[in-house]
């Protein structure tokens, strides 16, 4: 048995190594989404290298397929273990978008005739863009100071403002007080400083009037050059009492300067598609005369309208009698309803101007001598939204983006339930077997856990034209991105090599598992949609279980409600990316990423480094581990996009495995505390899920760095398990956390079911890639022949009776499929293969479209599709065996899907 793919590539790094004239590797790169229908932004990624083949102090040329060499800016992500660059990062300057694909090569850069300059000081950061100059505040409440333009004040004061008050809702004998809190500057970062791209971080808390300091926040500032926009990404935390502080706003604010009468100022809102709303602050269309033809068709157009002197009188001689509206609002209070308000001037009603479903969330104001424009992404799926334009009759606008809108409800962060008297570990156990909820008394509050979002700002010349701003909406919605294709990334070794591999439909066996993984894809893309799962806190996520008695997911039913990467189906998506290439599970999974990052992770107090088990709420359960905060999940956006938000999530992670001390994972459960009095060791470590998510944080730093520490500590961790008896099968061990080393407490073999299947596979087979540890790789290969062996082997192999029934047997053929493919061991593989096809606690291979049914109201609300065994568990474990189980031992599949009883 071979594995063809890998030897292909080792063949071909010996016969490059043998030759005397070696090709400069290449990767070609292309936008995600095709089209040319957006406003040009600059944009960043990440390219994939071979290892060996690229120096880390190689600069990089982009060249278009015409042969035009373009400026890019280039940084080390990652190395490999010799050296050599294994991931880069990359920013161009604004791109048609039509470009077609780009040949990246290491070798001298071509220097832009159009760079960013900045100039720093004591009190701020100058960008200048070449198009645009910002100045940004290193301290104080006003952290974009200005953005000019030609010479022109586009935007100034830009600010963070929450609003918060007492109670979730007025109650009869309480006042209802409400409080606004300014984003208070206390660090700000100079990142990166171009030629092509420059990010400025900003960090601080919230401060009101009283002097409390609270929200805790992190913005980042992107600038290309010759880049008139912005890109902001937002971090709030929250730390708040949940039972006193109900959020009613979360909003960026700055002033608009204006200029012009009243009839040239313009205010923008885009709809759902190409949908527009599109008016003057005082309108001279519809009324009763008509000031001319060439005046109205200036207005709808955004143009300067002809001087007075051309217009008929009686409308001149009558401006002042037609109302100017200087208050603008949009909002999204849910995913499928927006609507657009405006009025005059405070004290005076709004009037109902628009509505529709889904909004994209841009908003412009301005005039033709220049105006802003201003966006959230993701405006429905993360509602409540709101865009606020005020005072739009006076020299200076006020506009509010609010990514939790005021006109919404109150942000209730409490549990859903009062505890039902589950005080003791052994009733909180006895309700896990009925609701699947793990709850405990203050394990349900949501103290730290964060969320981010993204928004963009541009400085514009004049007002721009509807089909120009429908591009920018276009834009905000789904900002230009570059990837690589699916071959680079598979040529380039990354994400656990011997893993995946691309789509195989060369048997009918084969077609049938593509397809079937292919239709869970679809069928989860489409569950969002009709279920919608969406909204500020939710979005991003999917549920656990199905509920086929009320045709509905199990929304409101203990652990069997959102994931919580349960089982990690963020790992799922992102190898279905990498082998497809396909958009949409690109945007769902960088939607999860964001969602499990820092939703389902503390990222301040008592639980700070840990994430929390599924649940009716993100924050409910009271397993709070390792297994949810794993960079595992992360890894794949941050060296696919360069994010630099997710890299401080996973650097952040270093050390968390201190919080095991306080908050034990098996403290429920009475077993005996080893005494480590005097012992180099601290804590007790599950080998698996615990292990696993430590190994992904020193992993990733090492590469990120090349920090030999780290991967001393990997290796020490690694030699220890290797040296034990049963290895990996012994289930836990004690930790040293500042060396690594594992010390052996108790006897026999424990085994959890659990273990492998939180990225415990996909990290150790990178570990297993990376470093030389033969003893490691051993336990490894043990632990997957043993896991679903039949007893009697599994006597043979730890040379004792082991009695237990394992779950999850098709989600652990994968590692029979890897040991036997390390063991070249064609009678393993076929064992995996009838593992996988067996579906035992999983799911079984159909050879046809899974079978669904559509149920229509008044059974249901509105119609959902349905798919009998579809749960985020299965579905995710499914697919990522079918994944890696034909890349590993694909060459014995069957060639017919094996019939079942």
């Amino acid at each position: 048995m071979k594995h063809s793919r890998l030897i292909s590539l080792f063949a071909a790094a010996l016969l490059s190594s043998a030759c005397s004239v070696r090709a400069e590797p290449e990767v070609q790169v292309q936008w995600l989404n095709d089209g040319t229908d957006r406003e040009p932004v600059g944009a960043t990624w990440g390219t994939p290298w071979p290892q060996g083949e690229v120096d880390a102090a190689s600069e990089f040329t982009l060249e278009s397929e015409s042969g035009t060499s373009l400026p890019v800016q280039s940084w080390p992500l990652a190395y490999w273990p010799d050296g050599s660059v294994k991931w880069t990062g990359h920013a161009i300057a604004p791109l048609e978008l039509n470009v077609g694909a780009l040949t990246l090569t290491p070798g001298d850069a071509v220097r832009s005739e159009q760079s960013i300059r900045i100039v720093e000081n004591n009190g701020s950061i100058r960008v200048d863009t070449g198009v645009i100059q910002a100045v940004i505040a290193k301290s104080g409440d006003r952290l974009i100071q200005s953005i000019t333009r030609d010479n022109r004040q586009t935007l100034n004061d830009g600010r963070l403002v929450i609003l918060s008050q007492n109670q979730a809702e007025p109650e009869v004998g309480k006042p209802l007080t409400v409080e606004s809190f300014t984003g208070q500057l206390d660090q700000v970062t100079l990142e990166q400083s171009g030629p092509v791209r420059a990010v400025v971080k900003l960090e601080g808390k919230h401060v009101g009037e009283n002097g409390r300091a609270w929200i805790p926040f992190v913005v980042r500032l992107y600038f290309y050059a010759g880049d008139d926009s912005v890109r902001m990404v937002h971090t709030m935390i929250y730390d708040g009492d949940q039972k006193t502080d109900f959020i009613r706003g979360v909003g960026v604010r700055f002033d608009a300067p204006l200029d012009g009468p009243l009839h040239d100022r313009h205010v923008r809102f885009s709809g759902e598609g190409d949908g527009l709303f599109g008016e003057a602050v005082r309108g001279i269309t519809g009324l009763r005369r008509d000031p001319g033809k060439a005046v109205r068709e200036a207005q709808i157009e955004g143009r300067a309208t002809p001087p007075l002197s051309e217009w008929a009188t009686s409308v001149s001689d009558r401006l002042e009698m037609i109302p100017a509206f200087g208050d603008y609002t949009l909002s999204q209070l849910s995913a499928d309803a927006f609507e657009i308000r405006k009025r005059t001037q405070p004290g005076l009603s709004w009037l109902d101007s628009a509505e529709g479903t889904r909004s994209s969330g841009l908003g412009y104001i301005g005039s033709p001598k220049g105006g802003v424009a201003f966006g959230i992404r993701d405006f429905w799926q993360s509602h409540s939204s709101q865009l606020d334009i005020r005072n739009a009759r006076s020299d200076e606008a006020e506009v509010t983006l609010w990514l939790w809108a005021p006109e919404g409800r109150a942000m209730d962060m409490r549990f859903y339930h009062d505890g039902m008297g589950l005080d003791t570990h052994e009733k909180q156990l006895d309700a896990l077997n009925v609701t699947y909820e793990d709850y405990e008394p203050g394990f349900d509050h949501a103290t730290g856990v964060a969320r981010t979002s993204e928004l963009r700002l541009w400085a514009l010349p004049a007002t721009p034209d509807r089909q120009t701003t429908v591009e920018m909406a276009r834009t905000l919605a789904q900002p230009p991105q570059m990837v690589a294709r699916p071959q680079d990334y598979e040529a380039a070794g990354v994400f656990g090599a011997a893993l995946w591999d691309l789509p195989d439909r060369s048997t009918p066996a084969k077609a049938a598992i593509e397809d079937q993984v292919d239709f869970y894809l679809d069928h989860y893309l489409t569950q969002v949609e009709e279920h919608n799962w969406y909204g500020f806190w939710d979005y991003g996520d999917v549920m656990h279980t199905y509920d086929h008695d009320r045709h509905t997911w199990r929304y409101d039913v203990g652990g069997y409600a959102w994931a919580n990467s349960e089982l990690s189906p963020d790992i799922w998506l992102w190898y279905s990316f990498l082998r497809t290439g396909r958009a949409d599970v690109f945007q769902m999974a960088e939607a999860m990423t964001r969602h499990t990052g820092e939703v389902d992770v503390y990222h301040l107090g008592r639980f700070e480094g840990l994430g929390s088990r599924h649940n009716v709420k993100h924050w409910g359960d009271s397993a709070k581990q390792l297994r949810i905060s794993t960079p595992a999940n992360r890894r794949f956006y941050y060296f696919l996009t360069a994010d630099e938000r997710t890299g401080d999530l996973m650097r952040s992670l270093l050390g968390a495995e201190r919080r095991l001390l306080d908050v034990p994972p098996l403290r429920k459960l009475n077993r005996p505390t080893p005494d480590f009095s005097g012992k180099p060791y601290s804590m007790m470590m599950g080998l698996g899920t615990d292990w696993s998510s430590v190994a992904a944080a020193w992993l990733t730093e090492w590469e990120r760095t090349g920090e030999p520490a780290y991967r001393d500590k990997l290796v020490t961790a690694m030699r220890s398990v290797g040296n034990f008896d049963h290895g990996m099968l012994v289930g836990s061990a004690a930790l040293d956390p500042e060396t690594g080393q594992f010390y052996r407490i108790g006897e026999g073999v424990s085994v959890s079911h659990l273990s492998m299947v939180f990225g415990g596979v996909e990290i150790n087979a990178e570990l297993i890639q990376l470093l030389d540890v033969p003893e490691y790789e051993q336990a490894f290969i043990q632990y997957g022949r043993f896991y679903n062996a039949p007893r009697d082997e599994k006597a043979e192999i730890i040379g004792q009776p082991y009695e237990r029934n394992l779950n999850l047997g098709q989600a652990h053929s994968r590692m029979t499929a890897y040991s036997a493919w390390k063991l070249n061991d064609e009678a393993l593989a076929e064992r995996a293969w009838e593992e996988f096809f067996s579906g035992r606690a999983g799911i079984p291979v159909f050879g046809l479209p899974y079978p669904t049914k559509t149920v229509m109201p008044p059974e249901v609300l509105s119609p959902v599709t349905e798919a009998r065994g579809v749960s985020t568990n299965a579905v995710s474990q499914f697919g990522l065996a079918a994944i890696q189980v034909m890349a590993l031992v694909g060459e014995e599949a069957p060639e017919q899907v094996p019939e079942r009883d």
